[in-house]
């Protein structure tokens, strides 16, 4: 049974999202709490007017289907001295030049990547594979049966995207991702609180838009 929207719904969405290392969707979010779409949404927007009214420094955005936590873009500098000692390496050019290609064409095989690169792409897929950007999705109905790619909620996560309706055209895409790309995360790829788990990156310069339990900053909506 679903129950009315009251401050009960907000403090428990809060402690869900503030607890939560990845976005949480609606649906998992209704599945928790009992609570109907609508009061969330509504709790939701309450929480967000309140974070502005009593000038917190974060805020609920909207990423890879869900809803997570980012702090401001205006403390990136303070987030960026808190974790500069935690470093990753960060997707070379080749890399973010296949993922471009897999986002706007997938799903795509590795000929394909390869025809419009011109070049082997087998080392950058890999590198994206592990880093769990993309995935394979079948197999192509084709001579050989090649692999067939596509981006995944990570990738979405880790670029600060709602969906893949916010990727600009082709021809812009890999800057755009560049752009976006963070520019220092933890080895650890969860999304923690303060409450003492890992931060990761997302979105536009990690410091400047990222999920949060109070470390990482969060995009402007």
């Amino acid at each position: 049974m679903n129950r009315e929207p009251t401050a009960d719904v907000e403090r428990v969405i809060e402690a869900l999202l503030f607890a939560a290392e990845q976005p949480v969707s609606i649906n998992r979010l209704v599945e928790i709490t009992g609570f109907g779409e609508e009061p969330i949404r509504q709790a939701i927007y309450n929480l967000n007017q309140s974070y502005t009214e009593t000038g917190r420094t974060f805020r609920i955005n909207r990423v890879a289907h869900g809803y997570q936590l980012y702090t401001l873009p205006e403390y990136a500098d303070w987030i960026r001295k808190l974790y500069q000692h935690n470093r990753v390496q960060r997707l070379s050019a080749a890399a973010l030049e296949v993922l471009a290609i897999i986002a706007y064409q997938q799903p795509v095989t590795r000929p394909e990547i390869e025809k419009l690169r011109g070049v082997d792409s087998s080392g950058p897929i890999l590198t994206l594979l592990e880093r769990g950007l993309i995935v394979t999705a079948g197999r192509a109905h084709r001579p050989g049966n090649p692999f067939l790619y596509r981006t995944t909620k990570e990738f979405l996560r880790y670029f600060g995207l709602e969906s893949l309706d916010e990727l600009p055209r082709l021809e812009e895409l890999e800057a755009f991702l560049a752009a976006r790309e963070p520019e220092t995360a933890t080895a650890d790829s969860s999304q923690p609180t303060t409450e003492g788990k890992n931060p990761t990156a997302k979105s536009q310069n990690y410091y400047e838009a990222r999920p949060t339990d109070y470390r990482n900053s969060c995009p402007s909506s």
